[in-house]
């Protein structure tokens, strides 16, 4: 089964906006970059602006494609759209009782992530 996600990686000044998975969530217990599944006839833009408003209480007001990750966790295959998140309106929250934090790019090894989104930590970690 492919899973297509839009994420966003959501940047201020130099500090990113993480979210810590629920432990009954695949990959669990383990940081992302927040997002969700892409409805079967959105697309990735879409769904990224759908879901940070509705987890993350912002919207969007300035992004741009970042990279498409795929991946093979054997009990599932993820499709990520990842984009950099530059601009919006209102603070992020976990609104679905996630816990959230900003963190330095530079700090960003320091948590765990699933396998897909390390990608993304290499290439943060390269710019900043």
């Amino acid at each position: 089964m492919l899973v297509k996600v839009a994420a966003g990686v959501i940047l201020r000044n130099d500090s990113v906006f993480i979210a810590l998975r629920k432990s009954n969530q695949h990959q669990g217990d383990l940081w992302e970059f927040p997002g969700g599944k892409c409805e079967s006839s959105e697309s990735a833009e879409v769904a990224l602006l759908r879901e940070l408003k509705e987890e993350c209480g912002i919207v969007i007001t300035d992004y741009s494609f970042f990279k498409t990750i795929s991946h093979d966790y054997g009990d599932k295959r993820v499709e990520l759209h990842f984009f950099k998140v530059t601009g919006f309106d209102g603070n992020p929250i976990g609104r679905e009782g996630q816990e959230v934090r900003w963190v330095a790019v530079t700090d960003l090894l320091s948590y765990e992530f699933p396998e897909a989104n390390k990608v993304i930590v290499e290439a943060l970690m390269a710019s900043a």
